[in-house]
């Protein structure tokens, strides 16, 4: 069993590289079928970066890898070898990677391989489907039902206004503030094709809203089947503060800076 350690860089000591075993059975499936399965990864938390799960050697089907001649350095790991992977008529170039001989400080990963989690078409913590990376066991979302006033102007026009509003706290990002279909100015309200997914709330759908001057593209999102912890905004309809005035209880916020900045 791997252990939890913490590692001392000379070159940047407060950087990390953590390693902790996960109870969960994770599964990859790509072109129809599973290429991992397992009840034994482990998580890899880096500074910067999101968790990555790896796997042992044993549980990634061997019939479907063919190495091949890539390799990438990392000072805080070591040297990664690569493998593509092959199922019917799909393939995924330097899909898997492990570090045969990892550096002292990193933990012990001999043995464990990795996957680029955006080459594999679908995966799974158990029986419910995870998107865009693994999830971090150590972050919390708090959704939180309000009776504050909540309103959302753009330009000049309130394109929503709520006494029951719903507030999802998630780590370090702006406060958002999900709002009953009936509070708001649904013909302002303009559908698109766009979609995001998150791997702690599911897949979002978004909608523009038309102010007198312009349209406002892809402002304000949804989710409509989200996963079972965030089943309290399904249905309800978020607008990012980034973009819009936020007024709460009749203050005007400040619009906090992101990357979904104007």
């Amino acid at each position: 069993m791997l252990q939890v350690t913490l590692p001392q860089y000379e070159k940047n000591p407060d950087y990390f590289v953590v390693v902790e075993p996960t109870p969960k059975r994770i599964r990859g499936m790509f072109n129809g079928e599973f290429v991992v399965d397992t009840t034994n990864a482990v998580i890899l938390h880096e500074k910067n970066h999101v968790p990555v799960y790896y796997f042992p050697i044993e549980d990634v089907r061997a019939d479907i890898l063919s190495p091949t001649d890539h390799g990438t350095h990392c000072p805080y790991k070591g040297d990664a070898s690569y493998w593509s992977l092959q199922v019917g008529d799909r393939g995924a170039e330097n899909a898997v990677w492990s570090y045969k001989e990892p550096l002292e400080e990193c933990p012990e990963l001999n043995g464990y391989m990795a996957f680029y989690w955006n080459k594999i078409d679908a995966w799974f913590e158990e029986e419910e489907e995870v998107y865009v990376h693994a999830r971090d066991p150590y972050k919390r979302i708090d959704i939180l039902q309000s009776s504050r006033h909540v309103e959302i102007v753009i330009d000049g026009v309130t394109v929503a206004d709520t006494h029951r509003p719903t507030i999802l706290l998630e780590g370090t990002l702006p406060t958002r503030y999900y709002i009953p279909r009936l509070d708001l100015r649904n013909e302002a309200l303009i559908p698109t094709s766009t979609r995001t997914q998150c791997p702690y709330k599911g897949e979002a759908g978004y909608f523009s809203v038309q102010s007198p001057d312009r349209e406002v593209k892809d402002v304000a999102w949804y989710y409509q089947n989200p996963t079972t912890e965030s089943s309290k905004i399904a249905g309800l309809v978020s607008f990012f503060n980034e973009r819009v005035e936020v007024y709460v209880d009749g203050e005007l916020q400040e619009r906090p800076k992101s990357k979904w900045s104007e």
